[in-house]
């Protein structure tokens, strides 16, 4: 990997890409730390390491933690995404029409999209500011009324749209895709403070030698258990099942065997994504109705249900992810339209027929390999949350399996896009 990278910056066209994602992420950075205007940041520093206020820093970059432009991140975005992609199901004709228009339906499909952003991204900001405001003695907003509100309702949805195209230009011009990009920034720059939250959970602020050298040592297991983990995660998200496939109809110089790869987990990270947005939307909607009704039953029973550190949060999230990984995995992988298009290229998998039988029997395929990697993307999500409940760490450490599969699924896409680039190079090369 590190020979790719290094002979990657030598290509011009590829290490303007590289520069240019470092730059907009730069500036993402930057605008984390701008606070919103009426606004007193530090009075979330009590409720910082919270499992709604550790989302949202997720997605937003840490910018939560500042209460900063974009404190809001991507998270609506993603969210809206979701809605569309589900109305494309029959739901609604028009979608279902434009999603097989091609380019152009797509570009409608993503107009629609950004509408809904802007929706979303308001109603969410107002409602987890009133909300974090109405917390007994935590005095969000200096100056508390309809105005104020507004106000910082316009500034976070401008920041999330400004995030958003800043994701789309490193789609179009940098190295990845943008909003995982943005995401995988804000989750490696949290690094050395979730490492500081360890540290003060377990041993304070002033530890004697003993209690130094057993830091030490969790710090050698942790980094080891991380390693083996990352390994794993690897290996899965590199899996592929290799269908054979033979031609009626052959070009003489063409080889003898070729495949049609599935991936073990052909939906990515995606799913991962998707959930924890699915989930932090309730959350952020409940913070408006926690001053007024936290002591309802219906507002304790979907507090219960919609926290990612409780039982059947847990639950649910686990759930929500392998949802998302079957509903995926058949976006990615159309079994209808891979059927059609290996019968127009005169091709075929051996011992299936063509048409009905080879979309069934693709169709199969996929829902056994999103079984297997929907189950591995669960394990991997709950296991930091049950271990955030066992051992008494803080809640944003429950976030560690969903912020490492993140990270090394944007990683290794990454990679691959450089990969595919460095080929392209290398094949217009020998044709001039």
């Amino acid at each position: 990997m590190l020979s790719t990278i290094k002979n990657a910056w030598q290509v011009k066209d590829i290490r303007n890409r590289i520069l240019f994602t470092l730059g907009v992420l730069f500036i993402f950075r930057l605008g984390t730390q701008i606070t919103v205007p009426g606004v007193n940041a530090k009075a979330l520093t009590s409720i910082a390491s919270s499992g709604l206020v550790s989302m949202l820093n997720m997605f937003g970059g840490g910018g939560l933690t500042n209460y900063s432009i974009f404190s809001m991140g991507v998270s609506p975005y993603i969210t809206a995404q979701i809605v569309v992609q589900l109305l494309q199901m029959d739901i609604v004709p028009k979608f279902v029409e434009w999603s097989k228009q091609g380019e152009v339906g797509r570009r409608k499909l993503n107009q629609v999209t950004r509408y809904l952003t802007i929706v979303l991204a308001f109603v969410q900001s107002i409602g987890i500011t009133a909300g974090f405001n109405a917390l007994s003695g935590l005095g969000l907003v200096k100056n508390p009324n309809i105005q104020t509100f507004v106000m910082i309702g316009v500034i976070l949805t401008g920041g999330t749209m400004l995030v958003t195209w800043m994701g789309d230009q490193i789609t179009d011009k940098g190295l990845g895709n943008g909003v995982s990009m943005i995401i995988f920034a804000g989750i490696v720059a949290r690094i050395p403070n979730g490492i500081q939250q360890i540290y003060q959970q377990w041993f304070g602020t002033n530890p004697d030698t003993t209690q130094f050298w057993l830091y030490i040592l969790y710090a050698v297991v942790l980094l080891i258990a991380i390693l083996i983990v990352v390994t794993i995660v690897t290996w899965v998200q590199q899996a592929n099942r290799k269908i054979p496939i033979r031609y009626t109809r052959r070009a003489s110089d063409a080889g003898d065997q070729s495949y049609l790869p599935l991936k073990v987990n052909v939906a990515g990270v995606i799913p991962v994504i998707f959930a924890s947005s699915f989930i932090a939307t309730p959350q952020t909607i409940l913070q408006a109705f926690q001053n007024a009704h936290s002591e309802d039953t219906w507002f304790q029973v979907m507090n219960q249900i919609f926290s990612m550190t409780t039982i059947p949060g847990a639950i649910l999230y686990t759930f929500l992810i392998i949802v998302f990984t079957f509903f995926y995995a058949f976006v990615q992988v159309n079994p209808e339209k891979v059927a059609e298009n290996l019968q127009k290229q005169g091709s075929y998998i051996p011992s299936v027929w063509p048409g009905k039988e080879t979309q069934h029997y693709i169709s199969g395929t996929l829902m056994r390999l999103s079984t297997v990697g929907s189950i591995f993307l669960g394990v991997v999500a709950l296991l930091p949350i049950l271990a955030a409940n066992i051992w008494n760490l803080p809640e944003s450490i429950g976030l560690g399996g969903t912020s490492l599969l993140i990270v090394v699924g944007v990683a290794l896409e990454a990679a691959r896009q450089i990969e595919g680039l460095m080929m392209k190079r290398h094949y217009v090369g020998f044709i001039r």
